[in-house]
């Protein structure tokens, strides 16, 4: 397999090509720099977007950079950390497992997200800003001084479905139409669950207009919330996900275990047990947590008894340089002095 680098997401980040219809229409080949020179690993809908809307695979290329990012902060405690080593993160991805759930979930949220904000942001030809004229009115909110004011859509509302159906569009593409196996409808669905959270969120934002700030009349717009809140509430997804297993038709997914509901359609799914991630095991792209910071009080997975396996941890004290009494020189440079900082850090033996 060929590693086709991410630019932009860190020093040594490469996401490994695996040569199978799994590897397409996922986090595996997303450089736009390379993708579209290989079309014939491609699935149709995602050949023709190379060739027609090349700019739509830049920012899909975005969109998973942003997802990586949310994906290594919302997991920057734990004994996985959303490793950025190639090896390692390619093995994750091969199985079907928690952990891989997340990364496809954050991913499709981050593509669907990059998208509705070039469209906002005017840098795409094919959208703009959300239409808004089979809109039904906005509602007004309740509390003082609302009474007899007027309410209109205006501004520049996300079209949060754009991003949508292109996220779809190039995440969700097939190698082999009308073959599933379960490896595909849990991903299609961690997909979907991702896409979710970006559109089922909106949120409504208003700017008064009047005199003497009266706000005889309200313009309003929907904006998709902010990308942490999406990682925060994925975050949660993940805490939560469903085990299931392939039923004999081959195309539904049963939740495994006694009187336990069916996932809907916001939850994350996934087949297999996950790994202790305590130890280095390059089969299954755990790098251990030995050296790993840990904080020595807490009594969540940050803290060291937890993230350090049981193995107990290490005091030890670094000196860190950072900026120091920075001044402001008009116009318009900051000069800053060096200082030298000691650090206690706690490190996993």
């Amino acid at each position: 397999s060929t590693p086709w680098s991410l630019p932009g997401v860190g020093a040594g980040f490469a996401l490994l090509a695996v040569p199978s219809c799994r590897a397409v229409g996922s986090p595996l080949v997303m450089d736009p720099n390379s993708i579209c020179r290989k079309t014939k690993r491609l699935a149709g809908k995602q050949a023709e977007l190379c060739q027609l809307e090349p700019e739509i695979v830049q920012e899909v290329a975005k969109g998973t950079k942003l997802g990586v990012r949310e994906c290594q902060y919302q997991f920057r405690f734990r004994r996985w950390n959303c490793t950025s080593h190639s090896k390692y993160f390619g093995k994750i991805l091969q199985q079907d497992i928690r952990e891989t759930a997340f990364v496809y979930a954050i991913t499709a949220a981050g593509v669907s997200h990059a998208i509705t904000q070039a469209c906002s942001m005017g840098e795409l030809l094919q959208c703009g800003c959300e239409l808004t004229r089979s809109r039904a009115p906005p509602s007004p909110t309740a509390g003082p001084g609302t009474e007899g004011t007027a309410w209109e859509w205006g501004g520049c509302g996300d079209d949060v479905q754009f991003g949508y159906e292109k996220s779809q569009q190039f995440m969700d593409a097939k190698n082999k139409k009308g073959k599933n196996d379960i490896r595909d409808l849990i991903d299609l669905h961690n997909n979907e669950a991702g896409r979710l959270a970006v559109r089922s969120y909106m949120r409504t934002e208003c700017k008064c207009h009047g005199l003497s700030g009266s706000c005889t009349l309200r313009t309003c717009w929907r904006k998709m919330p902010h990308f942490r809140e999406v990682g925060d509430r994925l975050l949660e997804r993940f805490n939560g996900a469903f085990k299931v297993m392939g039923g004999n038709d081959g195309k539904t997914l049963i939740p495994v275990g006694d009187n336990i509901k069916p996932p809907d359609k916001q939850d994350l799914i996934y087949s297999a047990d996950s790994p202790d991630f305590c130890s280095a095991n390059r089969k299954t792209g755990s790098l251990g947590t030995r050296g790993r910071v840990c904080n020595s009080t807490a009594m969540d997975t940050s803290g060291c008894d937890l993230l350090c396996c049981g193995r107990g941890h290490r005091d030890e004290t670094v000196v860190l340089e950072e900026n120091c009494l920075c001044r402001f020189h008009w116009c318009c440079v900051v000069q800053c002095r060096k200082c030298s900082v000691r650090q206690e850090l706690s490190l996993c033996v």
